[in-house]
């Protein structure tokens, strides 16, 4: 990438984001790294904010996904290090620049299934493919419109991040341990028999749910 990224985010314009009435977020002036929240858990959470607030006011089809998402289910607040949001692949492009627009620094990574933006010193991931799956516009309507803090977004429904979660288990990745937390965490809410119905027959997916039924999580 040509730009130094922390020059990018500290030399970006203002996000113009406009108060809509009360418990919306207020206009955000970018700081220096000595002016954000000390708690990377609140700056994460802020980041989340900022950025679903953006996208609400360009009218954009998305849900709040990972640990923020975990978080506004009712899960831990021990938040992972970054921000994740869903959209269709056919909009990403829309989205980037509605957030180029507000101020973000939006690049692309070497991975075609997202691009990323920088919000609060924070990494948000728009991610238009989980688990090798085209983010549908059926998964963004099944999303709940829950309250992170003070702004209410739409985030994904816990079926689908387990869904989204367990199906990315392969022989290269397979942390059960960040994902068994989660499950612990939302096994109330989720349709476990959706769930493994989607994940198939995969050796992983399967060695999880084992995992799960041995627990008592399901």
């Amino acid at each position: 990438m040509a730009e130094n990224r922390e020059d990018a985010v500290r030399t970006a314009p203002e996000l113009r984001l406009a108060s809509e009435g009360p418990g919306e977020v207020p206009p955000y002036v970018p700081a220096d790294e000595a002016d954000l929240p000390r708690d990377r858990n609140q700056a994460i959470l802020e980041a989340a904010k900022q950025v679903g607030a953006v996208l609400k006011r360009g009218g954009h089809l998305f849900a709040l996904a990972g640990s923020v998402a975990v978080h506004a289910h009712g899960g831990s607040g021990n938040l992972q290090h970054d921000v994740d949001f869903c959209v269709r692949p056919e909009d990403a492009g829309p989205v980037a620049a509605t957030l180029r627009d507000a101020g973000l620094t939006v690049y692309t990574p070497p991975e075609d299934w997202l691009i990323k933006a920088t919000c609060f010193g924070q990494d948000v991931d728009v991610i238009f493919e989980l688990a090798h799956r085209p983010v549908s516009e059926e998964m963004l309507r099944r999303a709940e419109e829950l309250p992170v803090e003070s702004v209410r977004m739409p985030v994904l429904a816990p079926t689908d991040l387990l869904t989204g979660l367990i199906a990315a288990f392969s022989e290269h990745h397979c942390d059960f341990g960040a994902v068994l937390p989660i499950a612990r965490a939302l096994r109330e809410k989720v349709d476990w028999e959706q769930v493994r119905r989607d994940c198939g027959d995969a050796p992983m997916p399967a060695a999880f749910f084992f995992l799960l039924e041995r627990l008592n999580v399901i």
